[in-house]
């Protein structure tokens, strides 16, 4: 396996950046388009578990590291339990609702698969 040197390198980063565009995608569609509180709110917290992840990566510590990517895991959680509301409210499409399911859940997937990792090798 070789040395991950950069965050940009990491899979689960590599999702959370692509389900972040997504999410902006989305939010310029339907009713989610002009409600602003909403948006924001989706876009946040896509932004944060990216983020998250980079800000983690580049900690001293590993166990600072593998808080980061809770919390990182824990916003795709977020942007996960925000797509059942808009769905209900028919917000956006049926297809998109779909699309943002999958790449939210592999976002968490490679997450948590990366945090796991980290917690054995300690062991």
């Amino acid at each position: 396996m070789a040395k991950i040197e950069k965050f940009e390198d990491l899979d689960c980063w590599k999702a959370a950046r692509e389900l972040t565009n997504l999410v902006y995608e989305v939010s310029e569609k339907g009713k989610l388009r002009t409600d602003f509180d909403t948006k924001s709110q989706f876009k946040r917290a896509a932004l944060s578990s990216m983020n998250n992840i980079a800000e983690g990566f580049t900690r001293v510590s590993q166990k600072e590291f593998m808080r980061f990517l809770d919390i990182a895991r824990s916003s795709a959680g977020e942007v996960k339990s925000m797509t059942y509301i808009l769905d209900d409210q028919n917000y956006i499409p049926k297809e998109d609702i779909e699309t943002l399911h999958k790449t939210v859940d592999k976002t968490i997937k490679l997450t948590l698969g990366l945090l796991r990792y980290l917690r054995n090798k300690n062991k």
